[in-house]
């Protein structure tokens, strides 16, 4: 989804130089206590990151949603989701940043994982799951041979054991063409494809893309395209200062009035009415 300029987006949160690293780990209070506490909402177009919280609160949203994390408690952010943080002066837990083009076999298009990371995600982690990541940082601190290889391997074990203790029924399994289409969805919504090139894209025919759809997700091609732009929407509302017709015609709608309703379908309120019950 074009990301727009109004909303900060950071490499990491306060900084635009390029990612350094396999990945970046720090605990919570490194960066939060200098900031009194609190991120203020960004996004991270390129970054899948994980939380862990081990003591403390954390107050976060997250695309307009708002909720509260208490120990031991383990949160996923995709790319491209909008979250703010205030944690509690006492929390104690790591971030562990992940950039996506370094993990194909875990976050790219297709890959096993990468369905479930794909939405914001907690839960309540294994019991041995701060010693798994105070493990990663041993691993992400040296400068040893096999490195690389060795934090893929600790990773790999933490994103599963975070994804088997999630609420995804045992045994179920996602098709990987799902998420290629999800990808597809989050680059071109703006350009009102139809599902036609959708499928096309993807060498399916409607019918068959219409048939994953629904028995994987229970909507079909178009609810999940306008679902995208309509969370796009939502982002753009809660987070900038742009107006409703603004917001419609970076999203590809040239006709406010139609944006509008679109809006009020998705959502059950008007643009406006959303913003007023945010503020």
């Amino acid at each position: 989804m074009t990301q727009s300029p109004d909303i900060p987006s950071f490499q990491l949160y306060g900084e635009a130089q390029a990612f350094p690293d396999l990945l970046h780990m720090e605990q919570i209070r490194d960066r939060a206590a200098g900031l009194d506490w609190t991120i203020k909402p960004h996004r991270h177009t390129h970054l899948f990151q994980l939380f862990l919280l081990l003591s403390g609160q954390i107050s976060f949203q997250i695309d307009g949603n708002s909720a509260d994390l208490v120990p031991a408690a383990a949160l996923g952010i995709p790319p491209g989701a909008v979250h703010g943080f205030h944690f509690s002066s006492d929390t104690e837990g790591w971030v562990i940043s992940l950039p996506i083009q370094h993990y194909p076999d875990m976050l790219a298009d297709g890959a096993e994982m990468a369905p479930a990371l794909s939405a914001p995600l907690t839960v309540t982690p294994p019991q041995d799951m701060a010693a798994q990541v105070r493990a990663l940082y041993q691993v992400w601190q040296g400068r040893g041979r096999f490195r690389r290889t060795e934090l893929r391997c600790h990773l790999g074990l933490i994103l599963a054991a975070i994804l088997r203790a999630g609420p995804e029924a045992e045994g179920q399994s996602t098709d990987p063409r799902l998420a290629q289409f999800q990808a597809l969805i989050a680059r071109h919504a703006p350009e009102h494809w139809p599902v036609a090139r959708y499928a096309a894209e993807l060498g399916l025919s409607e019918r068959t893309l219409g048939r994953l759809c629904k028995a994987q997700t229970g909507l079909g091609p178009q609810a999940l395209v306008e679902a995208a732009l309509m969370r796009e929407a939502s982002r753009l509302l809660a987070y900038t200062r742009m107006s409703a017709q603004s917001v419609g015609h970076a999203l590809g709608f040239e006709d406010a009035s139609y944006f509008s309703r679109r809006f009020r379908a998705y959502a059950g309120i008007s643009p406006r009415a959303y913003r007023q019950r945010l503020g």
